[in-house]
C-alpha cells in the first residue's frame, strides 16, 4: 500500500467540489462581458466611426488607417477600465492550437518617462516570428519574417489582464500560415456562390452566411491520476491499461446525474464562457464515464471556430483549478466510446435558413414551389460537393489521433457518406425520376405549379439519425459527425465550404447556359425557362451524386465493399489520405476559388505528415520507456516475491505436497516470463525499426512507414502489458488502472 498510485488514487476520491459563485446577474446580463462587442463599441467610438466599422464587419468594407487609430484608441480606453494592461495577437497556427505573443500598452516618451499607446498600426498588424511555427517549407529558419493582420469580424475580448486580437497568420512573401485566412476566404466563396444561386429565388437576398454550432465531447480525469500516467501526459492517451470491469455497458452514464465536483466545473467554464461571448446552452453526461459534452448556440462559422479553440483552451484552464485534467485527444481510453466535435453546418441569408424545409402548408402555391426549389437545389449542391470531394472532406478531418475513432461503435467510419432520412430521399428520387415538363409548368395568373410533394416541415421526429453516418442532414442543417475533438473544426469548414461553394458555382454556370435553350423550346417568359433549366440541371446532379447517399450500417462489411463500388474514397491509412489535398480536383477548386494555392497545400501537407511522424513517434517512445523502466521492472519485482513463496512452500510442505501448492504460483511465475521476454523482444524491434524510419527525407515517405510499421506494433506491446496487469499483484502496479481513472467520485 506504500505505492504511489495508491496515494494519488486516495487524494484523487478524497476532493471535495471548488466553491463556484456565479455572479449575481443572469446570463444574459454578464453575456460578453469581456468582450468589445458592438454594445461597446457604440459607447467607445465615435458615432462616424462605429458606422464605419459596422461596414467593415457586415459588408468588408476597407478599414482606413485613420479609423484603426480611432477604434485602437476607444478598444484600449475599455480593455484598461477592464484591468488589461497588454494586448496581444490572437492567432491559430498550424499546430491545432492558438498562440500570442503579449505587449505592454506603454512606449517610451522621449523625457526619460513612459507613455500608454496603442495605434491603429500595432491593432491592425503585427510580426511574430514565422519560422518557429510549421511552415511546411514556406519559411527557412533564417527567414523569420511574418505577419499576424486584425480580423475585423471576430471581436477582440480580454483573457486575465490581455486584450486578444483574432488575427490571420500570414508568410512575408503572403502565403497563409494559420487556419483563419484559409477558411475566411472560403467562407467569402460560399457566401457568393450560394448568393448568385440564390437569386433565381430570391433576387431581394445580399449575402449568405455559413453558419456552425459544435459540440464539444471531453473526458475529465483527476489531476493526481493524470501525473502518474506518463502517457497521458505525453501522448494524451493510455498507450496501455486493462479494461475495467465496468465501463459504459450499463448506459448509466449518458444524460446520467452530473457529479459534484463536475458540475462546480461545468458552472465555471460556462461563467467564464459566457463572459468571453461563447454561447453555451447545453451540457450533459457522454456515453463514457467520465466523459461530457458542452455545446453552444449556432453562430456564424468563422466566430464559432474562434470560440471553439477558446474554449478548449479554457477548459483545459478552468479543468485544473477544479482538480481535474480535460482530456481533448479522441480516444484516450480503449474499450469505450472516443471524443468527436459534431459539427452541425448551414446556409443561411437575411430572409431565412436555405436547407430548411418549406413548411407544411401555403397559401400562395407558387411560393411554396419555389420554396421547394430552392430547398432541393441547396441540399444536392452541399451533397454534390461532398461526392466530388468525397476523400478530400475525410482528409479535413483525419489526423494519428481521430484515426483511433473512426469506425468503431461511437463514431462515423473513415468513409464519407451522407444520410439524409426518408422524406428528403423520396423529394430527390422523385425530382430524379420525373419528367421535366410533368414536373413544372406555368399557369397564367397562377404562377407557378411543380409536381413536387409538399415538404412538410421537418421536425425531430419526423426524420430519424444516423449515428454511423459521418454527413448525416438533420432537418434544417448538416452534421458533420467524423470531426475530432481535439481538431481545429476550421480545417473540415474548409475543405466543406470549399466543396460546396465550388458546385454552387458549377450549379450556376451550367443552368445559366441551359436557360436560352428552354427560352427557344418553350417560348414562354424568362421565369419559366429559368426554372425549368434549373429543374434540368437538378435532376442530373441528383443522379451524379447517388453515390454519396446512404442510410444504413455504416459500421457492416457489406457497405465498404458497396463504398468501393460507387467509387468512393475508402482508404484508411492516415499519410495516405492527406495526399487528397495534392489531387487535381482538389488543387483546382482550391485555386478558382482562390483559397489556398498549389504552394500553401503542398506546404500544408508537409505539416500534416510532419506532425503525424512525431505524433507516432512521441507515442513510441513513451511506450518503450514505460515498458523498460515501469512495466517489466515491476512484474519481475513480482516474480521474485513468487519464486521466493515457492522456496518457502518446499521448505515447510513435503515435495509432493509442496508441488500440488505451488501450482499455480509456478504458472505465474512462467507466464510472467514468457510475457516480460516477449514485451522485451517487441520494444527493442520497435527500436529497430523506428530508427530505419528515421533515416527516410521525405516527410510523405516516412509518415507511411510510421504508420506502417512502427504503429501497428503498438497494440502487440500493450496486449502482453494488459495481461500483466491482470496477475501482478495490484500493490505493486505502477499506474493508475482504468477503474481508478474512470470514475469520479
Amino acid at each position: 500500500m506504500s505505492n504511489l498510485r495508491f496515494q494519488v488514487v486516495g487524494e484523487a476520491f478524497a476532493k471535495k467540489p471548488l466553491d463556484v459563485s456565479a455572479p449575481e446577474e443572469r446570463p444574459c446580463d454578464y453575456f460578453g462581458k469581456k468582450v468589445f462587442n458592438r454594445k461597446k463599441m457604440y459607447k467607445y467610438l465615435p458615432k462616424d466611426v462605429y458606422a464605419k466599422m459596422v461596414d467593415v464587419i457586415d459588408r468588408g468594407a476597407r478599414l482606413d488607417r485613420d479609423v484603426a487609430d480611432q477604434v485602437a484608441a476607444g478598444m484600449r480606453q475599455w480593455a484598461q477600465e477592464m484591468g488589461a494592461t497588454h494586448y496581444t495577437h490572437w492567432f491559430q497556427p498550424l499546430t491545432e492550437g492558438t498562440a500570442e505573443k503579449h505587449d505592454a500598452f506603454i512606449e517610451h516618451d522621449g523625457k526619460g518617462g513612459m507613455v500608454e499607446e496603442f495605434s491603429g498600426k500595432l491593432l491592425v498588424q503585427q510580426e511574430p516570428d514565422a519560422s518557429s511555427f510549421p511552415s511546411g517549407g514556406i519559411r527557412s529558419t533564417f527567414e523569420a519574417r511574418g505577419y499576424s493582420a486584425w480580423d475585423p469580424t471576430s471581436p477582440v475580448f480580454i483573457i486575465d489582464n490581455a486584450l486578444c486580437i483574432p488575427t490571420v497568420f500570414i508568410s512575408y512573401s503572403g502565403e497563409s500560415l494559420d487556419y483563419k485566412a484559409p477558411l475566411l476566404r472560403a467562407l467569402k466563396a460560399v457566401s457568393q456562390a450560394a448568393t448568385d444561386v440564390c437569386h433565381y429565388f430570391y433576387p431581394e437576398v445580399k449575402k449568405v452566411v455559413a453558419n456552425l454550432g459544435w459540440e464539444q465531447e471531453y473526458f475529465l480525469v483527476d489531476e493526481g491520476l493524470y501525473s502518474a500516467r506518463p502517457d497521458l501526459l505525453l501522448t494524451g492517451r493510455t498507450l496501455m491499461g486493462h479494461d475495467s470491469a465496468k465501463n459504459q455497458q450499463m448506459d448509466d452514464h449518458y444524460f446520467g446525474a452530473i457529479p459534484e465536483r463536475v458540475a462546480a466545473f461545468m458552472k465555471d467554464l460556462e461563467i467564464q464562457a459566457l463572459e468571453l461571448g461563447i454561447p453555451c446552452k447545453t451540457r450533459h453526461n457522454e456515453v463514457a464515464p467520465n466523459q461530457f459534452e458542452v455545446a453552444p448556440i449556432f453562430e456564424e462559422c468563422n466566430l464559432a471556430v474562434d470560440h471553439n479553440m477558446l474554449l478548449m483552451s479554457l477548459m483545459r484552464r478552468v479543468a485544473r483549478k477544479h482538480g481535474f485534467r480535460a482530456l481533448l485527444h479522441e480516444k484516450p481510453f480503449a474499450g469505450i466510446n472516443g471524443s468527436g466535435k459534431h459539427n452541425n453546418w448551414s446556409l443561411s441569408t437575411d430572409t431565412g435558413v436555405l436547407l430548411h424545409a418549406p413548411g407544411r402548408t401555403s397559401a400562395d402555391k407558387g411560393a411554396a414551389a419555389t420554396e421547394n426549389l430552392r430547398f432541393a437545389v441547396f441540399i444536392v449542391e452541399t451533397l454534390m460537393g461532398v461526392c466530388r470531394h468525397n476523400g478530400l472532406i475525410k482528409a479535413s478531418i483525419m489526423s494519428a489521433s481521430n484515426a483511433h475513432r473512426l469506425g468503431a461503435n461511437e463514431a462515423p467510419p473513415a468513409i464519407i457518406s451522407s444520410f439524409l432520412g426518408k422524406q428528403v430521399s423520396e423529394l430527390l428520387d422523385h425530382i430524379e425520376k420525373a419528367d421535366v415538363s410533368d414536373i413544372l409548368a406555368m399557369a397564367g395568373k397562377q404562377g407557378l405549379k411543380m409536381d413536387i410533394p409538399e415538404i412538410p416541415e421537418l421536425f425531430i421526429d419526423n426524420t430519424d439519425r444516423n449515428r454511423t453516418s459521418p454527413f448525416a442532414f438533420t432537418g434544417n442543417r448538416f452534421e458533420f459527425r467524423a470531426v475530432g475533438s481535439e481538431a481545429n473544426c476550421a480545417s473540415a469548414m474548409i475543405a466543406l465550404n470549399s466543396a460546396v461553394a465550388e458546385a454552387l458555382v458549377e450549379f450556376k454556370k451550367r443552368v445559366d447556359a441551359r436557360i436560352p435553350e428552354f427560352e427557344k423550346k418553350l417560348a414562354g417568359t424568362e421565369h419559366s425557362a429559368v426554372f425549368h433549366a434549373i429543374i434540368d440541371i437538378l435532376r442530373e446532379d441528383i443522379k451524379v451524386c447517388k453515390p454519396i447517399r446512404f442510410d444504413g450500417n455504416g459500421y457492416s462489411d457489406a457497405w465498404k465493399a458497396e463504398a468501393a463500388k460507387r467509387g468512393l474514397d475508402t482508404e484508411t491509412s492516415c499519410p495516405v489520405i492527406f495526399e487528397r489535398y495534392l489531387d487535381e480536383d482538389s488543387i483546382r477548386m482550391f485555386e478558382s476559388l482562390g483559397v489556398m494555392t498549389k504552394k500553401e497545400l503542398e506546404a500544408r501537407n508537409e505539416v500534416k505528415w510532419e506532425t503525424y511522424t512525431k505524433k507516432i513517434q512521441i507515442e513510441a517512445r513513451v511506450l518503450g520507456d514505460l515498458s523498460m523502466n515501469h512495466i517489466i521492472p515491476i512484474a519481475t519485482s513480482y516474480q521474485s516475491q513468487l519464486l521466493r513463496n515457492v522456496e518457502r512452500m518446499s521448505g515447510v510442505f513435503p515435495k509432493e505436497k509442496a508441488s500440488q501448492l505451488n501450482v499455480r504460483n509456478l504458472k505465474l511465475i512462467e507466464e510472467i516470463a514468457e510475457r516480460t521476454a516477449t514485451i522485451e523482444t517487441q520494444v527493442e524491434e520497435l527500436v529497430k525499426v523506428r530508427k530505419v524510419a528515421n533515416k527516410i527525407a521525405d516527410e510523405h515517405q516516412k509518415a507511411i512507414a510510421y504508420h506502417d510499421t512502427i504503429a501497428p506494433m503498438f497494440d502487440k506491446i500493450r496486449y502482453q502489458i494488459d495481461k500483466l496487469e491482470l496477475i501482478v499483484d495490484d500493490g505493486l502496479w505502477p499506474l493508475p488502472k482504468y477503474r481508478e481513472l474512470l470514475f469520479i467520485r
